[in-house]
């Protein structure tokens, strides 16, 4: 019998996952040309090809044990390391050495390392609405407990007064996701500016230490030339996960890294444990040929055109037709207001035009559903006919 912890979980398994699944089963019956996925935010645009040089490069020159080899440290890579802080120096004004960096099996992994590292049984998380599904599980895994700010449904800036007031002696660590999955919305600086200060006043309230976990997978992928504020610039106990899954168009790699700065309270003892904790989760290190083709390829970049047409095309064409949503200033989705309070039926409605959409309850906030532009253009296209002959059962 499976673990009583593993029964909830395996009921309430990821509602993205299961569109996406369904989105396989419909393209079986009706062709994929027909099925219009918007369920999974897996990128459509080719990895760069910086990466396809990099990978055979170091495959012909490396010696095996070197690209496939265990590595000396946890934490990755000595070079790697290096070559990751110099180039975050370079773009943000940082001081972090290889010593402030650990190589992880993507954001996901990272975020299950520094939770590990921090984390005491009942200790709070807090997080912000709405907010990537998944962190319910990683907080669940080390025995915290998840506490929601609920959102702002106007702008998607986080509700900063609720913030204040949701804060306790119990609470550890804040998990920021900016660009946003699932709204597309980038915190702003007057945004950031304003929790630090919250946070501050809460530490020296309660006396404690509180981690502001930054979750950064869709940093690079930005419009209309917004800005993303790198947050240890204005919050000393930050620590940043990253991952090259978007910005490289590599998901299935699996390969990011966390920056834990000297300024993080017990930082020493931060990363030696972040370390520790890389390994005994079982990742052990970062894939080494990973951690080598990236250290080639920091400067490369994933052509967010392909992605902007997208975004655009979508939007005016959901107006179009009487949706309503905000418009995304990064990431790749849409997160579109349920024309019905139940956008679970909404959703099913949909699919009866072979669209396939996440509803936002997911994500804790209901009444609205998230579509994932990271598809072909002709999908955007081809479904935006299918969404006027929705719409018509509402408007």
């Amino acid at each position: 019998m499976i673990a009583e912890k593993m029964k909830n979980l395996v009921a309430n398994s990821s509602a993205i996952r299961a569109m996406f699944e369904e989105g396989n089963r419909l393209a079986s019956i009706y062709g994929k040309e027909n099925v219009f996925d918007f369920s999974l935010g897996n990128p459509n645009v080719p990895a760069p090809k910086e990466v396809k040089d990099a990978f055979l490069e170091i495959l012909n020159d490396e010696e095996p044990l070197i690209v496939h080899g265990y590595t000396n440290s946890n934490a990755g890579y000595e070079e790697v390391r290096k070559a990751v802080a110099k180039s975050l120096n370079e773009r943000f004004q940082t001081s972090f050495t290889s010593e402030n960096i650990v190589m992880t099996v993507g954001a996901a992994g990272g975020l299950n390392v520094i939770l590990k590292t921090i984390i005491n049984p009942g200790d709070e998380v807090v997080v912000f609405a709405p907010y990537f599904g998944e962190y319910r599980s990683y907080v669940s895994n080390f025995d915290g407990v998840l506490v929601e700010v609920s959102p702002n449904t106007e702008t998607f800036q986080p509700k900063l007064d609720e913030f204040r007031e949701k804060i306790t002696k119990k609470t550890k660590a804040v998990i920021v996701n900016t660009p946003n999955n699932p709204t597309g919305v980038v915190y702003s600086e007057e945004t950031i500016k304003k929790m630090a200060a919250i946070l501050e006043e809460k530490q020296k309230e309660f006396g404690t230490d509180i981690y502001l976990i930054s979750d950064e997978p869709y940093r690079e992928l930005v419009y209309d030339g917004v800005e993303v504020p790198y947050l240890t610039k204005y919050y000393a106990n930050t620590i940043v996960g990253y991952s090259y899954s978007k910005s490289l168009s590599l998901p299935g790699e699996r390969i990011g890294y966390l920056v834990i700065p000297n300024e993080v309270a017990d930082s020493e003892e931060v990363i030696s444990a972040a370390s520790v904790a890389n390994r005994i989760l079982g990742f052990v290190n970062a894939p080494t040929l990973q951690q080598k083709v990236i250290a080639k390829c920091l400067n490369a970049k994933t052509d967010v055109s392909y992605y902007d047409r997208n975004r655009e095309t979508l939007y005016e064409g959901l107006k179009a037709c009487g949706f309503s949503c905000i418009k995304p200033e990064g990431a790749f989705y849409l997160f579109v207001k349920s024309p019905v309070a139940d956008e679970k039926e909404f959703c099913q409605a949909a699919k009866k035009y072979n669209i396939l959409l996440v509803p936002g309850s997911s994500f804790a906030c209901p009444g609205y559903v998230r579509l994932a532009y990271c598809v072909s253009y002709e999908t955007i296209v081809n479904s935006l006919p299918k969404f006027k002959e929705l719409a018509k059962e509402y408007f």
